[in-house]
């Protein structure tokens, strides 16, 4: 872009112009609330990845100690390692929160990369709160975009996205200016990353991506905050950051920044119940009921109707989503989520380690589940489910889900999540009482100094 056909004021000025204004004393009740159980969900993940060896194998690769917290481990890591370290644990098992219009999940690059910075460079709670809400809001506003293009580019959308988040989040509690914040967004742009490759053969690669998101995020606030200079066009540019990561400059910019401040798409973020990819739930809700109704033995074909833009990473191709290479593979396979779900009643973290996804009778069930495109599916803005079953006796019986329980429209309570948080523990070898003291923190983790100690082993 030649200098004279520069914007006068580009999209990241003017994001960081409503970024720098923000104060955490003023954030309406509901987004400090979704934040606060953002902050319980993605610890609850955390613990119960803690043990698992993709977590093992990042935390092996960390050789720089300091004084930040890896969530669930005695050993202290500088702020850039536990940032990834704990964003690849909370991502890990597919169980974090969602972002309906995204699809990205915000709470595993976010809250590492905030409470890392929080943890170095001693931020107080508010601190914390505002760069959470303002990674969080940043990141869910750029997935609107451009919707399914970045997916379809061949991108994690939690990944490119995520950094940018990140980033903002971080440069908030560190108070970064306008300036040092246009330029943290401007060099974060080139340090976005991750393809969906993973889905060829159920590779680590995805739990990777929320990790070093935030990293990344947290890095290019720093440089910014020391004055490199990064383009202000990252994101509208020619070359910019669309251009890249979803091979257009065309889209919605006014979604990015002219209502921060006064509207929060963060009150919508959902908690997911159900360890596995966001848009197989409403399916697994049907699948759960079809088994009501009818046994496993009497159905000979389920067609489901989806949305366009989930075909690619939840359906195809059709004959390795109904027999996944491993139990990392099964939680993008909408066939294997339906079956298990109709099959075992319910779908929990148990059922995606490797031996569970060769069930000889899911895997049955899952061969015979098939997929129709529905051209009005509202996907990506609402997650939908379908099972029409056709029975050995030429009867049909269908189930429909009109959204994704625990979005905005059926959203879990803070009861659910903290629930949830204590199964997690649990199940990652807390025991209650030392859950019940991290809820303890958690809950006040926004009123004075961030001291994560008791996250710790």
């Amino acid at each position: 872009m030649a200098s004279d056909a520069l914007p006068k004021i580009a999209i990241a000025e003017r994001l960081a112009q409503k970024i720098c204004a923000l104060d955490a004393a003023k954030l309406p009740a509901a987004v400090r609330e979704k934040c606060e159980q953002l902050v319980i969900d993605v610890v609850g993940l955390a613990v119960t990845a803690r043990n698992e060896d993709y977590v093992r194998a990042v935390l092996a690769a960390c050789d720089d100690d300091g004084p930040c917290t890896a969530i669930g481990h005695g050993r202290t890591l500088s702020a850039a390692a536990a940032a990834i370290v704990n964003g690849t644990a909370i991502h890990g098992e597919d169980f974090d929160d969602t972002f309906e219009g995204g699809p990205i999940h915000t709470g595993a690059v976010v809250v590492p990369a905030v409470l890392a910075a929080c943890e170095r460079h001693k931020l107080s709670g508010d601190a914390a709160l505002l760069g959470i809400a303002v990674g969080v809001e940043t990141m869910c506003r750029l997935s609107t975009v451009a919707p399914t293009l970045t997916h379809k580019a061949g991108f994690h959308p939690t990944a490119v996205f995520g950094a940018v988040g990140a980033a903002a989040g971080v440069g908030a509690a560190l108070k970064l200016t306008e300036r040092q914040m246009v330029d943290a967004l401007g060099t974060v742009g080139s340090m976005a990353s991750g393809i969906i490759e993973y889905l060829a053969e159920g590779a680590w690669t995805k739990r990777l991506h929320a990790g070093w998101a935030a990293q990344s995020g947290l890095r290019a606030a720093l440089l910014g905050r020391a004055g490199f200079f990064g383009p202000r066009t990252v994101f509208e540019g020619v070359h910019g950051f669309f251009h890249g990561f979803a091979n257009t400059t065309k889209g919605d910019y006014a979604l990015i920044a002219d209502t921060l401040g006064k509207e929060w798409v963060t009150e919508t973020l959902a908690f997911k119940p159900y360890p596995c990819g966001t848009m197989t739930h409403p399916y697994i809700d049907c699948a759960r009921r079809l088994a009501k109704r009818v046994k496993a033995d009497d159905i000979a074909d389920i067609v489901c109707e989806v949305g366009e833009g989930t075909v690619h990473r939840l359906w195809e191709p059709l004959a390795a989503k109904q027999k996944p290479a491993n139990g990392y593979a099964g939680k993008f396979s909408t066939p294997y989520c339906i079956a298990a779900g109709f099959v075992r009643g319910n779908v929990g973290l148990g059922d995606f380690a490797d031996a569970a996804v060769k069930d000889p009778q899911v895997l049955a069930l899952a061969g015979k589940v098939r997929f129709a495109i529905d051209p009005n599916n509202p996907y990506p803005k609402n997650f939908t489910g379908h099972i029409r079953a056709t029975l050995r006796d030429g009867s049909v019986i269908e189930e429909r889900q009109p959204y994704m329980r625990g979005g905005a429209q059926e959203p879990l309570t803070r009861a659910d999540i903290e629930q949830k948080f204590l199964l997690n523990a649990r199940h990652g070898g807390w025991n209650d009482a030392r859950a019940s003291a991290a809820l303890t923190l958690i809950g006040s983790l926004f009123k004075g100094p961030v001291n994560l100690a008791l996250l710790r082993e």
